[in-house]
């Protein structure tokens, strides 16, 4: 990284290849990857989901995921620019006149690079039990044969990655705004329990009480990104047809992408009190 003459996409592309020498190198990280991968696999050779077809396995896994990719995700960036501001290197950057745009779009990219291998790698192999496990006939729910194919699958696990990359953006921004390791912990487990339950909750509470109609209950669930991931699921891969807002949805996990970056750019430099 040279003092003058910026190359912004250099230095974003320096500091994505620094991000991933530092995911692989950090002994947690790698063995919470393992075990999410195992226990995606598990679930599919287990379950009755892969002997079904690839349809009964997504609906099988969508719990799954929407629990242990928002984990993944959290862990592998809650910590990010906050390690860096704590130990100098942020410091170091900035002498460097690396811009906060660069350097946060780095960060994200490693680190997201190295959730979508983890994320789509499992599912992709916990697809690949479909074959080797369902009857030649599987019983598929369905009425179309055809819905029952390995695309199905396929855009479940495209899904899955924009879903974790969603909140490996809001875990980047809680990192760059925490001032200390024991608020970006505090941030990371309020947001997880938000997204896990509380937007569900709020659904189901506003239509016990009547506040809310069942034709708004897909925009509410688009509001957290695991409602937005279950919607795409049921929307787009699965395609149940039901009262689902894909659109809405899809606008929801961007929406999250953009205002969590923008929050990382706009707090990067905060130094820790």
């Amino acid at each position: 990284m040279s003092a003058g003459g910026r190359d912004g996409l250099g230095d974003l592309f320096a500091i994505a290849a620094r991000e991933l020498r530092t995911v692989v190198r950090t002994p947690a990280v790698v063995a919470l990857s393992v075990v999410f991968a195992l226990t995606v696999v598990a679930v599919a050779a287990a379950g009755s989901g892969a002997r079904g077809g690839y349809v009964p396995l997504v609906l099988d896994l969508v719990p799954f995921v929407e629990a242990l990719v928002p984990l993944l995700a959290v862990a592998l960036c809650y910590r990010a620019v906050l390690s860096d501001r704590e130990s100098g290197e942020l410091d170091v950057l900035r002498t460097f006149d690396v811009s906060r745009p660069a350097y946060v779009g780095g960060v994200y990219l490693g680190r997201g690079l190295a959730l979508v291998f983890v994320v789509f790698g499992s599912l992709l192999a916990a697809g690949a039990t479909v074959p080797v496990l369902s009857p030649p006939d599987p019983t598929f729910l369905a009425l179309n044969e055809a819905a029952d194919s390995p695309v199905a699958f396929l855009r479940f696990s495209v899904l899955a990655v924009l879903f974790a990359l969603a909140v490996a953006a809001v875990a980047l921004a809680v990192s760059a705004a925490a001032r200390t390791a024991r608020q970006a912990i505090a941030l990371a487990v309020g947001l997880l329990v938000a997204f896990v339950v509380g937007v569900d909750a709020a659904a189901v509470a506003g239509l016990a009480s009547g506040s809310l109609g069942i034709d708004a209950v897909p925009l509410v669930l688009a509001a957290s990104p695991n409602g937005a991931f279950r919607s795409l699921v049921l929307g787009v891969a699965v395609e149940t047809g039901g009262s689902t807002s894909p659109g809405a949805a899809l606008a929801g996990l961007v929406g999250w992408v953009a205002v969590a970056l923008a929050v990382a750019v706009l707090t990067a430099w905060r130094p820790v009190e």
